[in-house]
């Protein structure tokens, strides 16, 4: 675990990096919080910047690098495009303070592996924003996969279909966003994966055909089998809607969990019916969990629930997965590092 920044409770310090639609998220989560402070906001428009950091009550700053930041924050948010992440959380991590960063932490796992380096080096903490570990459902679920009573585990089905026009927007730039669907919608797939089952061994991506007629793809379907010997799919798309009450399923020999977006469910062999639990998914309690655990865990009072290598490993098999496209064929996983 990283030094704990202060043995006060004076609320931590945070600064927005980037003031696109997911800074929203944190920006709100921050103000729903007695134990978090925003403190600045850095934007390279510099009139966006200014404007919501007037409206929320904090400086403005239009360049990360500015060495005023350094004694205003504890904590930097990433919610800049990907291809920026490796250089703007290398350098907070290098002034020793901790970083929040938005999937996928980076687009290759090289970089990935650097900051996880980086990090270590400067004990200071350093996290994948991922919501959905953070999905009381999810945590639910992941308690009773745990416990055993699912029995040995065979399969898992996931799906993020959603029809959504991605022209103009910054997600479908393969310069931006390091590729399409796959990236940006499978990097919560397959870290929500490793969550519940453990890491992944072997990896397939087959893309679907082209809706959108974007320079990425925007449908993709993975296929990819963990260590444990579970066989998993996951569906991706932009132009599509699966019209599923559960994005997650998970069969066992003596037991099925299904997660869903209004409410989730399991049923053991033997049982007549359903057993229901939890409300489905609310982004904002996600997102409100996820703060208090980032302070929690600068505090030293609790555990990451997403560590770097899990970030790292997460860009690992994305990365496979791609390399898989490319080559036509099963694309083994590196080695993912559980220390």
């Amino acid at each position: 675990m990283a030094a704990a920044v202060s043995t006060t409770q004076s609320p931590v310090r945070f600064a927005i990096v980037g003031c696109g639609g997911v800074a929203n998220a944190h920006i709100d989560a921050i103000a729903e919080s007695a134990d978090a402070e925003l403190t600045a906001i850095v934007e390279i428009r510099r009139e966006l910047g200014e404007q919501r950091a007037s409206a929320l009550g904090c400086r403005a700053f239009t360049d990360y690098r500015d060495p005023d930041l350094r004694e205003l924050v504890d904590v930097a948010i990433v919610c800049t495009p990907p291809a920026t992440h490796f250089e703007i959380a290398r350098h907070f991590l290098e002034l020793d303070l901790a970083v929040l960063c938005e999937k996928p932490l980076t687009i290759e796992a090289a970089e990935a592996q650097e900051l996880v380096k980086v990090a270590r080096s400067h004990d200071a903490l350093l996290m994948m924003a991922s919501k959905f570990r953070y999905v009381a459902d999810v945590l639910e679920a992941k308690s009773i996969v745990d416990s055993g009573k699912l029995g040995r585990l065979v399969l898992y089905e996931n799906a993020f279909c959603s029809s959504v026009d991605m022209s103009g927007r910054w997600n479908s730039d393969r310069e931006l966003a390091g590729g399409g669907v796959l990236i940006d919608n499978g990097t919560h797939s397959v870290d929500i994966a490793r969550y519940l089952l453990g890491p992944v061994d072997k990896i397939r991506a087959q893309p679907g055909n082209s809706v959108q007629g974007l320079e990425v793809e925007d449908t993709m379907q993975l296929r990819f089998l963990t260590t444990g010997g579970v066989i998993c799919t996951v569906d991706l798309s932009w132009s599509l809607n699966k019209e599923s009450e559960h994005y997650i399923s998970i069969y066992g020999s003596d037991g099925t969990v299904q997660i869903g977006w209004q409410g989730s469910r399991y049923r053991l062999r033997g049982d007549g019916e359903w057993t229901t639990f939890g409300s489905g998914y609310n982004k904002a309690a996600a997102f409100g969990r996820q703060l208090e655990n980032v302070v929690r865990s600068l505090r030293g009072e609790e555990e990451p629930l997403i560590r770097p290598y899990d970030a790292w490993a997460s860009v690992q098999v994305i990365e496979a997965a791609y390399r898989s496209v490319g080559a036509d064929l099963w694309a083994e996983v590196e080695s993912q590092a559980t220390v």
